[in-house]
């Protein structure tokens, strides 16, 4: 994602919110092993699904990674509608794969199951697989649940931005290391450039309709403020595959050169050297050799209010009361920034070669074309 305009974006600063709580802002040295999983995952733009293991090492990681899905542990209808994505899952397996699960496994509530995926053996697989087609069932159910309701993108989006707003208002007062944090949407004349600029693109495939941007102190500090959203807002399996840029960080090198994080590395269930191996996915021709960021889209889980669940339809009513929101991020340090503002690599030059691509399809197309023979006119 390009920093769009600063005129087409709500902006807030460390005043933003006097109502926000301050939430309790994880240091590097605090990451867990779960936690260094999850970064991982959404830098490389990964799915979650590929995983064989989970890594929580306690029940309060576990508590903390179902709440940051909208998910209460201590809502009786969550738990109900836990249960019955669980045999969905469990049902499927059976159905189309003779999947044995043993009743210890089965028998297991969400917290049990996520529990048994961080351990080891068949159970631990089992636990495994049951969670990998309950995050299928989930995500595809509430995209039902948004195609049901009476409600407009405008609504949805304004539901986001005041989630977001409202977590990363109490991460700033709790002394989160962020100098800039800037919301928007992008606006009709955004969208039609980027349609009209790359073929292969429909309205469905534009993940930056919503998206924020966070500038943070240090390089040092996006790893910290990544492990914040990632406990609070977007849970790692909320990433979506191959939508991640990461042309900033270095991710076993970094590591490596942080001992805490050192120590994390030998314990990743893939191998420390598979990014060394993978090119940036950079799918924007026209940006920059020189542009550095870390840039990743995410299927955000956003409770709904009880006003709108009031109106939808009954056959919405067994669907849960979360939907997912595809919302793109974009973080860098300040010096980071201060060097994207520059000759190739600034806006107004990667404008430029948006624009120019536009013109040019609109004039001849993007196909080759025959050249006049010598008699034609």
């Amino acid at each position: 994602m390009r920093a769009a305009p600063k005129s087409l974006m709500l902006r807030l600063s460390r005043g933003m919110d006097s109502s926000s709580q301050a939430t309790a802002f994880p240091e590097l040295a605090s990451m867990s092993l779960s936690d260094l999983e999850g970064i991982r995952l959404l830098l490389r733009g990964g799915s979650v699904i590929d995983w064989y293991r989970l890594n929580f090492e306690s029940d309060a990681e576990i508590e903390r990674f179902l709440r940051a899905q909208e998910f209460d542990p201590e809502d009786p209808a969550d738990r109900a509608r836990a249960e019955k994505v669980k045999q969905d899952a469990i049902d499927y397996l059976k159905r189309h794969f003779d999947f044995p699960i043993p009743r210890p496994v089965s028998e297991q509530d969400v917290v049990g199951l996520i529990r048994l995926a961080s351990g080891k053996g068949h159970r631990q697989l089992c636990a495994c697989a049951i969670l990998k087609v309950m995050q299928i069932v989930q995500h595809l159910e509430a995209r039902e649940l948004l195609f049901m309701l009476p409600i407009s993108d405008e609504e949805v989006f304004h539901l986001v931005e005041r989630k977001v707003y409202r977590l990363i208002g109490g991460a700033l007062a709790a002394g989160a290391p962020i100098v800039e944090f800037i919301g928007g949407r992008k606006n009709r004349d955004s969208l039609y450039t980027k349609l009209l600029s790359k073929p292969d693109v429909t309205a469905a495939q534009i993940y930056d309709k919503l998206r924020f941007r966070i500038v943070t102190r240090t390089r040092d500090d996006i790893f910290p403020v990544l492990n914040f959203l990632q406990r609070e807002i977007v849970p790692f399996n909320s990433t979506i595959p191959g939508q991640s840029t990461n042309t900033l960080i270095p991710f076993r090198r970094y590591c490596e050169e942080h001992p805490h994080l050192a120590s994390l590395l030998p314990r990743l269930q893939i191998d420390r050297h598979l990014e060394d191996a993978i090119e940036p996915n950079v799918d924007n021709v026209f940006t920059s050799r020189k542009y550095r960021v870390v840039h990743f889209v995410v299927d955000m889980p956003v409770r709904l209010p009880e006003e709108i669940l009031v109106e939808a339809p009954p056959a919405a009513w067994p669907l849960g009361r979360v939907i997912f929101v595809q919302t793109e991020f974009q973080i860098l340090d300040q010096e980071t920034d201060r060097q994207n503002q520059e000759g190739d690599a600034s806006h107004a030059a990667y404008k430029a070669r948006q624009n120019e691509a536009v013109m040019r399809r609109l004039e001849v197309g993007n196909l080759p074309h025959r050249k006049p023979d010598a008699d034609e006119d």
